[in-house]
């Protein structure tokens, strides 16, 4: 049974991309975000050994904790807020339905 979810990304101009992702094949929210063609790097290819796919989380979803070394990452990051969040440690799950989520811009 194919299940999607909606997403809305604002990227660095502050146009939001309404988004759909399916919930049965294991993505995680970067992923999504590339495959939309979205100025996400995701250089370490989601092993949370980089801050390249920072982004804010403007919802008040339920999300999984940051790992450590999701911590450790965003500890060396550019524009690190409270909401901020490494893209690639956010699994697409049913529970996401309807996050919106901002790019954090990157360092000049």
């Amino acid at each position: 049974m194919d299940e999607n979810i909606k997403l809305v990304i604002v990227d660095r101009e502050g146009t939001a991309h309404d988004l759909e992702a399916p919930t049965e094949m294991n993505f995680n929210l970067m992923e999504i975000m590339r495959a939309a063609e979205l100025p996400v790097e995701g250089t370490c290819g989601g092993m949370a050994l980089c801050a390249s796919c920072h982004c804010y989380i403007n919802t008040d979803h339920e999300l999984n904790e940051p790992s450590d070394d999701e911590e450790d990452m965003l500890d060396q990051a550019f524009f690190v807020e409270s909401n901020s969040r490494l893209s690639c440690q956010i699994p697409i799950t049913k529970n996401i339905d309807g996050l919106k989520v901002t790019l954090a811009p990157v360092s000049e």
